[in-house]
């Protein structure tokens, strides 16, 4: 494994850590992003499963969007999560970014849920 993978990993169990110990039960809004598109799940930890999901492969928004890797992407995807997750009687999340820093498609993600009614 590179150096750079490495720093990756440790800095994603850093965070991953830190969000268990803050949680307090709390579902977890996971964000994964690719080259060409972006995914999010509320995940619940202490029963195993996915609670709502949402990325831009999804039928309605690949559509709507003019590609999977920007801004507006995200923006719709953190807007349908927050809708599934409200559906699903989630309303308060904590936020997971992994190990992407917080700005540009992870920011846009987190604010359109925000705007969406998570709490987080």
């Amino acid at each position: 494994m590179s150096a750079v993978h490495e720093n990756e990993a440790r800095r994603r169990q850093r965070l991953r850590y830190q969000i268990r110990l803050k949680a307090h039960g709390r579902p977890r809004l996971s964000v994964f992003r690719s080259g060409k598109h972006i995914y999010a799940q509320v995940i619940d930890d202490t029963a195993g499963r996915t609670l709502a999901a949402a990325s831009s492969l999804d039928a309605g928004l690949r559509a709507a969007l003019k590609t999977g890797a920007d801004k507006q992407a995200a923006a719709a995807v953190g807007k349908l999560v927050a809708e599934r997750a409200k559906e699903a009687g989630v309303t308060q999340v904590v936020f997971d970014r992994g190990a992407y820093m917080y700005h540009g498609r992870v920011k846009a993600l987190a604010e359109a849920a925000r705007e969406s009614g998570l709490d987080f």
